[in-house]
């Protein structure tokens, strides 16, 4: 039986509730057992997520981890990137991953010269999957240092300070899958107010990832 682990790192309810749903269904058109799905919202750049530690601790020999992207899994500096990488293969799985071309079937069938270069392609492969995703995590988060650098030069930055009681409670709410309308009622405010600071903090979760 070919059995997977999947895992889901995402920004909010409703990209978490989707995703699931389409990699799970692709899971198992794959012919693949789900063993457990992990989610959790955290940035791809730490590596103390605890229901990613928590899957490579429930990882057996010969599963699969599977994941939407490569930047799911991770966003580390490469020398960690691959340090992840690593501890997942110690448990005796590998990565089923689009974007991730997996040859260790391939490898594992032959011998020689043939083999080196198989397994020295997967590495090739792997490590530059994860160098592009680490490269895309700074480019976002330089763009949004000039975005605000940009902003304070033109004066636009700063201005009246937030009402932040009244933000953490329609992210929250939110975040529970309350309606925009329900939202507005019970942090008493405007559905545009709700609308425009669940937008925010979904870009924000986004620059993160």
């Amino acid at each position: 039986m070919n059995v997977a682990r999947i895992y889901l790192r995402v920004s909010t309810e409703e990209q978490d509730l989707t995703r699931q749903a389409t990699v799970e269904a692709s899971t198992r058109e794959a012919g693949y057992y789900i063993a457990g799905v992990y989610r959790e919202k955290a940035s791809g750049a730490r590596t103390d997520r605890p229901e990613l530690l928590r899957m490579i601790e429930d990882l057996q020999p010969g599963e699969v981890v599977v994941a939407e992207k490569i930047d799911r899994l991770s966003r580390l500096p490469l020398p960690e990137a691959e340090q992840l990488i690593a501890a997942i293969r110690a448990k005796g799985a590998r990565l089923a991953i689009p974007g991730v071309v997996d040859l260790s079937e391939f490898a594992q069938a032959s011998d020689g010269i043939a083999k080196i270069v198989l397994e020295s392609t997967q590495e090739m492969l792997l490590r530059l999957a994860l160098q592009m995703s680490r490269d895309d995590y700074e480019t976002r988060r330089e763009r949004q240092r000039q975005g605000i650098e940009l902003a304070k030069k033109a004066g636009k930055y700063g201005g009246r300070k937030p009402n932040l009681i009244q933000q953490q409670r329609i992210i929250a709410l939110r975040s529970a899958n309350e309606t925009i309308q329900r939202t507005a009622e019970l942090a008493g405010c405007s559905e545009s107010q709700v609308k425009l600071i669940w937008s925010r903090h979904a870009y924000n979760q986004d620059l993160n990832d």
